[in-house]
């Protein structure tokens, strides 16, 4: 599935037109950090659709940051200006029950639990891959901006991205394991 030319321009225009840039998030704003998840993304050589599945990762709000900037009635709009592959990525993010589903989501039988619906599924190899490293774009930015984030989740989110280590690439890996290392006490 291709990627529309000119997404980026029109998501950027998008996010501020539904207020992105007013509300307010680790680090200053939903769009900052949305446009940084999508840096990182970039950085670690993800695919144009999963970068732009990292910008709009909000779109629909998540299971940890309820404010969503789209109804989910209103998918198609988001798919016009990203592509069906992105914005499928984004609902998949979007719709992550993580307490039910990061358990066992590093597991090939994976049961993947969609908090709008209810209906557990297992998830394919590639969305587990796409949800794995969008994740950890996401919780590294907060945790690198938010020192109190690392110091009271960094410790979980560190034995949460070790379980889906299998999932991540290499260079996602080694910032988990960097940002999320407890600091060795200096004597």
């Amino acid at each position: 599935m291709s990627v529309p030319r000119s997404a980026e321009p029109q998501v950027l225009a998008l996010l501020r037109e539904l207020g992105a840039e007013t509300i307010a998030h680790p680090g200053g704003t939903l769009l900052a950090h949305l446009r940084r998840v999508q840096e990182q993304l970039a950085a670690w050589g993800a695919r144009p659709a999963l970068r732009l599945a990292g910008l709009c990762h909000a779109f629909y709000g998540t299971d940890g940051f309820p404010t969503s900037l789209l109804p989910l009635d209103r998918r198609a709009e988001l798919a016009a200006v990203i592509g069906a592959e992105a914005e499928a990525l984004v609902y998949f993010y979007a719709a992550c029950d993580r307490r039910s589903s990061y358990p066992t989501l590093a597991d090939a039988d994976a049961a993947f639990r969609d908090r709008f619906t209810g209906r557990t599924f297992t998830p394919d190899l590639g969305q587990r891959r796409d949800f794995a490293e969008l994740s950890a774009a996401n919780e590294l930015d907060i945790a690198r901006i938010d020192p109190a984030f690392r110091e009271t989740s960094g410790a979980g989110l560190l034995t949460l991205f070790t379980r889906l280590r299998p999932l991540l690439s290499r260079s996602a890996w080694t910032d988990c394991h960097t940002v999320l290392t407890p600091a060795a006490p200096t004597s």
